[in-house]
């Protein structure tokens, strides 16, 4: 299939890379503890996943991130292994909101994607994220 001439002379206008997302603080990269969960490509999460899911006050020692971030991997790895091979595979995580002393359900995303170079990558993202 070939583009139509409006394509192919169409000049790009913006582009993002994962990378420099990373590198802004728009994604955070947690391939290390990815790859402990069972993660076998690289594996960042949002911002405002890392700050609803993920951050935890060092004052506060009734949990702290590293456990936070484990619980989210490993929710997000056992909801994908049970789906195949699906690019976007949405899974809960139970987690305690600051201030709060209940637990919560919340909804979060796995998207697999192509990286940079075209290599798999998985983001994990809020509902409405993109």
């Amino acid at each position: 299939m070939s583009l139509s001439p409006l394509f192919r002379e169409a000049e790009l206008v913006h582009a993002y890379s994962r990378a420099q997302a990373i590198a802004d603080g728009v994604l955070m990269d947690v391939s290390i503890m990815a790859r402990e969960a069972g993660f076998k490509v690289p594996v960042a999460v949002t911002a405002a996943v890392w700050s609803d899911c993920v951050a935890w006050p060092r004052h506060d020692p009734s949990q702290d991130e590293q456990g936070r971030l484990w619980d989210v991997l490993m929710m997000a790895r056992l909801e994908a292994g049970r789906h195949g091979n699906l690019q976007v595979v949405p899974f809960k995580v139970l987690r305690i909101p600051r201030g709060g002393t209940t637990p919560q359900l919340t909804q979060l995303t796995l998207h697999i994607g192509p990286g940079d170079v075209g290599e798999p990558v998985v983001t994990i993202l809020q509902p409405g994220e993109d």
